[in-house]
């Protein structure tokens, strides 16, 4: 199951695994070198191009030229389940706790971004034609076109203010009933965020979001969905990465990075978002693609580009970003000048993690 911007050491250390240049890359002794800077004109701002400490390429002993979480080692695999290929997909919203109206914005301005096709690059909805890439058996592939069809809000925590991932499908059963949202198992999916104040089971410790399917039992069908909570408050040194940091990483580390909204915790919430909603397209069942030989806790395609940004990154380095004048760190542009961080996801036929903002 995904895990994404868990606890910083899997940032650090899962390329042992998934991606040896990286490993090695840290493993070396170097000189510490400043920061890769370029300067360029965006839409008539001055924007910089930023790669903190970035790895030496020459380390790399990959087959793939490409550094940012290629390996030989990674077995990503068809499972013969479905994928989300109709279009457009419908995204219902359940707003769980007190949100906002600015935090519920920006959060819908993300999603109505991955279809947006008239942002400038590097864009959102370059960012998901990746995504798009994965087909089911039958040749589809995940549509390009994602809507938000329906909204509900349970701002009187009428599950309490922690949950579990048993009663997580309450809150849904509760919400279909409340908006009546339709029975949308062709199209659709649920996306669960709770607000600054809920306590999930394993938030903070393991995961940061996660994705399966209702159960018949307790929703009355089977339907994906994804849940991701807003770790503000709670934990944004792990949910959050890297607008904060944890403690070990105080020192000799790029620092945190100013989030492109001024919203350290939704700023963050919304790279869990993006990973979580690839991961519901290509996997909405759990049976379709991941790596590794387990459905209980497969590895999918977000989770292989953990703490991915831009090119050069891998085994803790974001990769090289772009900060505005006043220092606000994005990777993407989005619907009405938005700009957002989000992390890269794996690209099935380059065999390694990509993103629209990729120099390489």
């Amino acid at each position: 199951m995904s895990s994404p911007a868990i606890n910083l050491f899997f940032a650090l250390f899962s390329f042992l695994i998934f991606s040896v240049s990286s490993s090695l890359a840290l493993s070396q002794s170097q000189t510490k070198k400043p920061a890769t800077v370029q300067t360029l004109n965006v839409a008539a701002a001055e924007i910089k191009m930023v790669n903190p400490k970035l790895p030496p390429r020459s380390l790399s002993l990959t087959s793939s030229k490409r550094y940012e979480g290629s390996s030989d080692l990674v077995h990503l695999r068809y499972h013969m389940g479905p994928v989300l290929s109709s279009s457009p997909i419908n995204i219902y919203v359940i707003w769980y706790g007190r949100w906002s109206r600015p935090h519920k914005a920006l959060i819908r301005d993300f999603l109505n971004s991955i279809s947006d096709a008239k942002a400038p690059s590097p864009s959102v909805a370059e960012w998901w034609r990746t995504a798009s890439l994965y087909t089911d058996q039958t040749g589809a592939n995940v549509s390009r076109s994602v809507l938000v069809a329906g909204e509900y809000s349970d701002a009187k925590y009428s599950h309490g203010q922690h949950l579990t991932r048993l009663s997580i499908q309450e809150v849904i059963a509760s919400a279909a009933r409340s908006a009546s949202f339709p029975v949308d198992h062709k199209n659709g999916m649920y996306l669960v965020l709770t607000s600054h104040d809920v306590t999930m089971q394993d938030f903070c410790r393991a995961v940061c979001g996660f994705h399966y399917f209702t159960f018949p039992s307790m929703v009355g069908y089977t339907m994906p969905y994804a849940w991701v909570g807003q770790s503000g408050k709670q934990c944004p040194e792990v949910c959050a990465y890297p607008f904060a940091l944890p403690g070990y990483m105080g020192h000799g580390g790029p620092g945190e990075l100013r989030p492109p909204n001024g919203e350290t915790g939704v700023d963050g919430m919304v790279s869990v978002i993006g990973h979580e909603l690839a991961e519901v397209v290509s996997n909405p069942l759990i049976n379709a693609w991941y790596a590794g030989e387990d459905p209980t806790a497969p590895t999918e395609i977000g989770d292989l580009c953990e703490g991915l940004y831009g090119t050069g990154g891998g085994g803790g380095y974001i990769g090289q970003v772009m900060q505005d004048r006043g220092g606000k760190t994005f990777n993407m542009n989005g619907k009405g000048g938005r700009k957002f961080l989000v992390q890269w996801i794996w690209n099935p036929n380059l065999k390694a993690c990509s993103g629209p903002n990729s120099v390489d």
